[in-house]
């Protein structure tokens, strides 16, 4: 295939920063090159040494002065809720019997899950989101419509068809067997299809049963290397109704806890309300609480203490998500934004290495996928989103007295949106400029 070699200023991290001064945290080329083929990073490092390397029928893309990163990770997000997002509703629970129950049965239908499914991939790659764990509807339609748009446009995604079989309308039920029998056809059908990644849905435990808690665990011993994802521990008349539920569970973690679901491939939404010894199980299962800043604020669930998660004696790994339609945007830059005022309000600081790391490398370690996704690392698929800080006449007025990276890392996400993505690449192609 052609090589195609990609010239701008390149930014990867490599560990998690420390400081804002943490210049080892991350590698930063001011004139740098990405030479692309086959839809792997092959060559990356400053332009000159890069270019040396090209073939002569490469194709070479001039990105200077913009930013070129590695695309942006999106940890949790439910695929059926693009109409619910924006819905007005005093909390949680109101919000998904009013808004998000109703819309999901309309995924029964082939035709609205194809539907939605073309309009959800793009929005993520209008965003410069390139991979994101997202949830279907209860519907095998639904999975479908996700993973073969998923396929068409050579994106690596997790998803998976939600189990629940309580507490919900019947249009959105299915049975503990026909949850397990679905999932592994869905399993058998997509899983490693393209780069599609299945995950074993339980929605969250009170539209579940004990039977189908059951049936979930039987997917997780059968199938240990997929993705486990649901919720947790994120508003609290959620917390007091799923411990009436299951009232021999110590606490609501230990419900998961009890049907085998606690593991290093179990991503948590939320998690805003762990106790200590919650907290301590997660840590020590190496399960990961996924933070959704906007979703957390806009439902009034309360405020996720992301530093003080990290710190503790058994920290707990940490993913950021958009929680879209209970989120507010599809953009991970808003969303970090977003993040940053809760860790003010709860006294603490989020420097915006920090937040871009989440968005990049830390959210591909928290997936396990940290050797395909997350940074700009020769062998790396090369999904890359191209950022310019001066996309907006505001934007332009502030970069006139930006002098750091870490100053203009930080416009980009306090006042940044779909307009600062310049391109999204998926595999090394263009797919913005394609839409």
């Amino acid at each position: 295939m052609t090589q195609t070699l990609l010239r701008g200023r390149l930014l990867s991290f490599v560990k998690a920063p420390e400081s804002l001064t943490d210049s080892e945290s991350y590698r930063y080329e001011t004139d740098g090159g990405l030479l692309i083929n086959n839809g792997l990073i092959v060559e990356s490092g400053p332009y000159a040494e890069v270019k040396a390397k090209v073939t002569a029928d490469a194709v070479e893309i001039d990105h200077r002065p913009h930013l070129i990163m590695p695309g942006f990770i999106d940890m949790h997000l439910h695929f059926p809720q693009m109409q619910v997002i924006a819905s007005y509703a005093a909390n949680l629970l109101e919000w998904l019997n009013t808004y998000t129950f109703p819309e999901e049965c309309r995924f029964v239908e082939s035709a609205h899950a194809q539907r939605i499914a073309g309009h959800f991939y793009d929005e993520l790659v209008r965003h410069g989101t390139t991979t994101a764990v997202a949830y279907c509807s209860v519907h095998k339609t639904s999975a479908d419509a996700f993973f073969a748009e998923a396929l068409k446009r050579n994106m690596r995604m997790v998803g998976g068809k939600v189990m629940m079989d309580r507490n919900a309308p019947q249009g959105l039920l299915d049975t503990p067997q026909m949850g397990y029998d679905e999932t592994r056809q869905i399993i058998a059908e997509w899983h490693g299809k393209g780069r599609n990644h299945v995950a074993i849905t339980p929605r969250f435990a009170i539209t579940s049963t004990p039977a189908q808690m059951e049936a979930t665990q039987a997917l997780a011993r059968e199938f240990p290397d997929l993705h486990i994802q649901t919720h947790l521990s994120e508003n609290h008349d959620e917390i007091k109704f799923t411990c009436e539920l299951y009232p021999e569970a110590i606490d609501y973690t230990d419900i998961y806890a009890r049907y085998g679901l606690l593991g290093d491939k179990t991503l948590f939404g939320h998690c805003i309300h762990l106790s200590d010894r919650e907290a301590d199980a997660m840590s020590e299962a190496g399960s990961v609480a996924v933070h959704c800043p906007t979703s957390n604020l806009f439902l009034g669930s309360g405020l996720f203490p992301l530093k003080a998660l990290g710190r503790r004696e058994k920290p707990v790994r940490i993913g950021v998500a958009t929680d879209i339609g209970g989120g507010s945007s599809y953009s991970m830059l808003r969303t970090m934004d977003e993040a940053y005022k809760i860790q003010q309000l709860l006294g603490e600081r989020l420097n915006p290495l920090e937040s871009y790391y989440h968005m990049t490398l830390g959210n591909a370690r928290s997936l396990s996928l940290a050797d395909r996704i997350g940074t700009l690392d020769v062998g790396s698929d090369a999904d890359i989103v191209v950022l310019n800080a001066a996309a907006t006449p505001a934007m332009a007025l502030k970069m006139e007295v930006v002098k750091t990276l870490p100053e203009e890392l930080f416009l980009l996400q306090t006042m940044g949106d779909d307009r600062a993505i310049v391109e999204t690449y998926v595999a090394g192609v263009a797919a913005k400029s394609a839409i």
